[in-house]
């Protein structure tokens, strides 16, 4: 190994790490700010996008990356605190669906408020059109492996 090991450009993940680290500290703020200061942060993926309004439990936990166990623990935490139920599904029987509560949807406008607010400030240091360019770059490269 030469001494230039570790030397050179960030790349794509260190830069994407720094972008999502500016992002979560706007998400936390906007959720303190509006009211969420029971929110933790296991609890933050659950307001990711896409939201839990009207999918299963298990569905949830798999798109979080959790086990069942610990999907349904933080939905039931979330239920406790306010900001999530879950409904019987249409049709009947015995499933279950997740749905954002009233306190929930001010959780999630939050979030989009702060996020509209951070690609704002991003687009004004770099220009529109080259803002504009990036998010499309980015939704491509991202479309693939979600």
């Amino acid at each position: 190994m030469g001494s230039s090991e570790g030397t050179g450009p960030p790349y794509v993940g260190a830069l994407a790490h720094q972008l999502y680290r500016l992002a979560r500290e706007r998400v936390v703020q906007s959720i303190r700010d509006a009211g969420g200061t029971d929110v933790h942060e296991t609890h933050l993926p659950v307001f990711s996008y896409p939201l839990p309004d009207g999918m299963r439990p298990a569905d949830l936990a798999r798109r979080l990356g959790m086990s069942r166990q610990a999907g349904n623990h933080a939905i039931q935490q979330l239920e406790a605190l306010g900001y999530l139920e879950r409904r019987p599904a249409p049709g009947g029987g015995t499933r279950r669906l997740v749905y954002l509560q009233p306190r929930g949807w001010r959780i999630a406008e939050a979030i989009w408020a702060s996020m509209r607010a951070l690609e704002a400030e991003l687009a004004a240091e770099v220009g529109e059109e080259r803002f504009a360019t990036f998010m499309a770059v980015l939704r491509e490269v991202t479309a693939a492996r979600r």
